[in-house]
């Protein structure tokens, strides 16, 4: 029998103002957050003519939070 495909889901937030970017200490803290969420940063994206970034994250659908996608 094979193995399940791993389902993930993903959260993107974009980090930074349009004056001062993106300051280290609040991208730390938001980073460290989320790793004790269990999320994965897996990319960033610099938002084009702006001092912010997208942050990238992934971890592994649980079933419970299958259920509830899958609830009307």
């Amino acid at each position: 029998m094979p193995d399940e495909m791993q389902l993930w889901e993903y959260r993107v937030q974009t980090v930074g103002s349009m004056w001062t970017g993106v300051k280290a200490n609040e991208l730390e803290q938001l980073l460290n957050t989320w790793g004790e969420e269990g999320w994965e940063v897996v990319d960033t994206h610099l938002l084009e003519y702006t001092l912010k970034i997208n942050v990238i994250a992934k971890r592994p659908l649980s079933e419970r939070a299958r259920r509830k996608r899958s609830m009307p």
